[in-house]
């Protein structure tokens, strides 16, 4: 259910972004997932879908782009993507490990009319 929440508030930043820009029509929104992020981009159309209605945003396209889960090792600072369900340090095997990326959610563009 947390993506309500979240679908709330990329509607209402959209809305201000158009209103800024004087926009008539919200027509694509591009956003930005993280692979770690927990969100389900079907569950967000969904709510977007509700929550847009009777705006300038209803209707637009919702475009999802997958940011991967990104690592970076505290012993020798190697940052990479994990292949697997294996987290270790390709370099030095090491499991301790900081997320450094993948845990986003943003819109990173829009087209309006």
């Amino acid at each position: 259910m947390h993506e309500l929440g979240i679908t709330e508030n990329i509607v209402n930043i959209a809305l201000d972004k158009a209103k800024e820009a004087q926009a008539g029509k919200i027509v694509k929104i591009n956003l930005v997932v993280g692979e770690l992020a927990g969100f389900v981009p079907h569950c967000i159309e969904f709510y977007f879908d509700f929550l847009s209605k009777d705006s300038i945003a209803e209707g637009a396209i919702l475009n999802f782009e997958l940011a991967p889960a990104q690592l970076r090792c505290r012993n020798c600072s190697t940052v990479f993507c994990p292949q697997d369900t294996t987290w270790a340090c390709p370099k030095c095997q090491s499991q301790s490990l900081e997320i450094t990326g993948g845990r986003e959610l943003y819109i990173e563009s829009m087209e309006v009319e």
